[in-house]
C-alpha cells in the first residue's frame, strides 16, 4: 500500500493547533479542542485524553481487579471522533474506560514507562484491542499513544484509534503536537491552581472579615479558674492532639467555639483553617451548596463557581455549631463526607477529597433527638466520638470576677473610657444570679453597665437589685426580727412566682409603656430571656408584643 499523503486540510488543521494551543489557559476547553481537532482528521476515528490523578472511584470502579495501585490511575478527561453509528456518544467520560491502572493495558504501560506506542498497519480481524467487537464494527485499523511529557513528569496519555495508517506526516505533527499539548496542559493546570487559591483566599477574607465582625469586641482567650472549667479544658488538650471528631454540648452562650477553637489551635493543623458554619442561619435549600460548593449554572443564582466550607477548611478544621439544626436530608450526605472523605461540588461530577477535621457543637440533646427519629442516629454516633460538656456559667460562680474584670477593661478601652470601679457588693449581685444566657448575657450586662456609667457610678442590670412586685408575707422569722434564709431552689421558685405575678398584673404585656419589662427596670430582651429560661409564658389573654 502506498504511503497517504497528507491533504492540505489536515496539514492546515494541524498546524492551527499548534496555535490555538498556546492561547488556551482553560485546561476544560484546552482538552476538549484537542480531541476535536484531532478527530476531524481523515484518519482519525476516536481521540482521547486521560490525565493522571488520584483513585477516587475505586469501589465501583470496573477495572479495579487489575489495579495494583488504588492511590491513583488514568482519569479519561476528553474524549471525541466519528462512530459509524451516529447514534453513540463518543464524547462521554463515564464509560468502561473511565479509569485505567498505571502500567495496565497500553494506556496504562505508556503512562508508566513514558513511552511512544504505533500500531498502524493492524489485521482488523486479530485480538489486539480491547474490544475486537468494536474495532471490527468501527474499521479500526491502527492505534497511537502519546505520553504526555513536561519537564520529565509524565502527565497522561494522548491515544487515537486509526481507521486508515496516517501519512508519515501527520505522525511527526501527532509527536509534536502532544509535546505541545503537555506544555499547554501544564500551563493550563497550573493557571486552574492560582484561580483556585485566588478564590479560596477571597472566600477565607470574606470569611475573616465575617469573623473579625461577628466577635468584634468579644475577647477570645478562656478565662476562668474553676473546677468545671479546668477539666473542660483538659478534655480539650487531650482530644486536641488526635483527628477525633468531637462533640460540644452545652447551654447557648456558655462558650463552646471557644473550646473549638482551643482544640484546633491546640492541634497539628494550627497552621491550617478553622471555618465555621453556623447551621442554624442557612436556608434548607443551600445547605449542599453551602456545605460543598457549587458550579456556575447549576441551579438558580449560581453564577459563579464557588467553593464550600469542606473545601475552605482542607487541611485545617470544620466548626459545625448548632450542628443540631442540620435537615435530615443533609445528614446523610454529612455522613458521607465523614465516612469517606469524599464529596462533590452540586453539578460537578468530580469527586474531591476532604482533609478536614470536624469539630461539632450543639445546646440541643442530640442523643434523645436521635432516639425519637429527629436525627439521624449514625451521624450522632459518628460526630459524639469524643463528647465534651460545658458547664453552664451557674456552675462556675467562682469565675465571674475574673470574667467581669476582662469584659470591663475590653469594653471601655472600646469605648475610650476608664475602667469603673468593680465593687464587692457587684460581685455578691452577679454570683446570686442564674444567668440563663451564660457567659454572652454577662458580656451584655456588663457592657450595657459601662454605658450607663458614664453619666454615673456602675450599676448592673439585675433582677436582685429591682423592686418585687408581689412582696411574700413575712415570715415569723422575719417578723421576730431574723433574716430568714432560702435555699437557691427556693430562691428561684421565689423568682418564679414574682415574675408570673408581675404577668398577671400588666396583663401579659412584655414591652412598651405598663409593660412588665417597665416594671421590674429591665430590657424586654433581658426579660423574654429570663423566661424562656424559666420555661415561663404569656397567659393566654395577653395582647400582642409592642413592637414599637
Amino acid at each position: 500500500m502506498d504511503e497517504a499523503q497528507c491533504t492540505d486540510h489536515d496539514l492546515e488543521s494541524l498546524k492551527c493547533l499548534l496555535l490555538d494551543l498556546a492561547r488556551q489557559r482553560n485546561l476544560d476547553d484546552l482538552l476538549k479542542l484537542i480531541v476535536q481537532q484531532l478527530s476531524e482528521l481523515s484518519s482519525i476515528a476516536l481521540v482521547r485524553i486521560w490525565t493522571i490523578g488520584p483513585g477516587d472511584i475505586c469501589d465501583v470502579c470496573p477495572m479495579r481487579p487489575e489495579c495494583p495501585d488504588q492511590t491513583r490511575c488514568l482519569q479519561l478527561v476528553a474524549s471525541a471522533g466519528t462512530p459509524t453509528d451516529s447514534q453513540e456518544d463518543w464524547s462521554r467520560l463515564n464509560g468502561r474506560f473511565r479509569r485505567i491502572p498505571m502500567g495496565v493495558r497500553k494506556v496504562g504501560r505508556i503512562a508508566a514507562t513514558g513511552e511512544h506506542l504505533e500500531l498502524t498497519l493492524l489485521d482488523p480481524h486479530a485480538e489486539w484491542i480491547a474490544d475486537p467487537a468494536w474495532a471490527k464494527r468501527e474499521r479500526i485499523r491502527g492505534i497511537i499513544g502519546h505520553p504526555l511529557v513536561f519537564q520529565g513528569d509524565v502527565l497522561g496519555v494522548l491515544f487515537v484509534f486509526l481507521r486508515e495508517p496516517p501519512p508519515e506526516e501527520s505522525v511527526n505533527w501527532l509527536r509534536m503536537i502532544a509535546d505541545h499539548a503537555a506544555a499547554s496542559i501544564a500551563n493550563a493546570q497550573a493557571f486552574a491552581e492560582i484561580e483556585r487559591l485566588r478564590t479560596q483566599l477571597e472566600l477565607e477574607n470574606e470569611y475573616l472579615r465575617d469573623e473579625v465582625s461577628a466577635s468584634a469586641g468579644n475577647p477570645s482567650d478562656i478565662i476562668g479558674s474553676s473546677p468545671g472549667l479546668l477539666k473542660v479544658l483538659q478534655q480539650a488538650e487531650l482530644v486536641a492532639t488526635t483527628d477525633s471528631t468531637v462533640l460540644i454540648t452545652g447551654e447557648s452562650g456558655v462558650g463552646k467555639e471557644l473550646i473549638a477553637r482551643a482544640i484546633h489551635e491546640g492541634s497539628s493543623r494550627q497552621d491550617g483553617p478553622m471555618i465555621k458554619v453556623n447551621c442554624a442561619s442557612i436556608p434548607g435549600d443551600l445547605f449542599e451548596s453551602e456545605f460543598f460548593g457549587h458550579v456556575q449554572g447549576s441551579f438558580t443564582g449560581a453564577v459563579r463557581d464557588r467553593m464550600g466550607r469542606f473545601e475552605l477548611a482542607d487541611g485545617g478544621t470544620l466548626f459545625l455549631d448548632e450542628v443540631g439544626e442540620i435537615p435530615l436530608a443533609m445528614q446523610s450526605k454529612l455522613l458521607r463526607v465523614l465516612q469517606e472523605g469524599t464529596y462533590e461540588r452540586i453539578g460537578e461530577e468530580q469527586t474531591r477529597h476532604a482533609d478536614v477535621r470536624i469539630i461539632a457543637a450543639t445546646n440541643r440533646d442530640l442523643e434523645e433527638e436521635a432516639a425519637a427519629g429527629k436525627f439521624r442516629q449514625d451521624l450522632y454516633y459518628r460526630l459524639s466520638v469524643f463528647p465534651i460538656e460545658v458547664i453552664p456559667l451557674r456552675k462556675r460562680t467562682e469565675d465571674i470576677p475574673q470574667l467581669v474584670s476582662n469584659f470591663l477593661e475590653a469594653h471601655s478601652r472600646k469605648l475610650g473610657i476608664p475602667v469603673p470601679k468593680l465593687k464587692q457588693k457587684h460581685l455578691r449581685e452577679l454570683a446570686a444570679y442564674d444567668w440563663p444566657g451564660n457567659i454572652r448575657e454577662l458580656q451584655n450586662v456588663v457592657e450595657r453597665a459601662i454605658i450607663r456609667s458614664r453619666s454615673g457610678t456602675l450599676q448592673f442590670d439585675l433582677p436582685q437589685s429591682q423592686p418585687s412586685a408581689a412582696p411574700p408575707t413575712k415570715s415569723k422569722a422575719a417578723k421576730s426580727g431574723q433574716r430568714e434564709l432560702l435555699t437557691n431552689e427556693q430562691l428561684k421558685q421565689l423568682e418564679r412566682d414574682n415574675l408570673r405575678a408581675v404577668l398577671e398584673k400588666t396583663g401579659g404585656k412584655i414591652s412598651g409603656p405598663g409593660g412588665a419589662a417597665e416594671f421590674m427596670g429591665i430590657h424586654p430582651a433581658t426579660l423574654a430571656s429570663r423566661m424562656r429560661a424559666m420555661g415561663i409564658q404569656r397567659p393566654a389573654t395577653a395582647p400582642p408584643a409592642d413592637t414599637s
